[in-house]
């Protein structure tokens, strides 16, 4: 009888896990990559920025929106120019992928 009752509670352990661990994955669509920056477009007003990268594993580009102010006064001061190698996270909303990170490989 305490073999059944444990093996049960094990089953529905390991089937709450489950769910919730696909509950994780699918609720955020983050991206991690490495790439180099073919061209950064700045808005007119200089809120934002569309930054084309190179990613290094498929060479694909990939298109990203940056709207974070510490990107883009480093984008105005010329700290991240094209052609830089930059570490990123992106999440898709809306069709678009917006930054969530966006470092320089090789310090700042």
């Amino acid at each position: 009888m305490k073999k059944s009752v444990s093996a049960v509670l094990v089953i529905i352990l390991m089937a709450i896990g489950l769910v919730t661990m696909s509950r994780v994955a699918s609720a955020g669509d983050e991206v991690k990559m490495i790439a180099n920056i073919k061209t950064i477009t700045l808005a007119a007003d200089g809120n934002s920025a569309n930054v084309v990268l190179t990613n290094e594993k498929d060479s694909k580009d990939v298109t990203v929106y940056v709207d974070d102010e510490l990107t883009l006064a480093k984008f105005k001061d010329h700290r991240i120019v094209e052609g830089d190698e930059i570490r990123l996270k992106f999440e898709v909303q809306d069709g678009k992928n917006h930054s969530t990170y966006f470092r320089k490989t090789a310090g700042c």
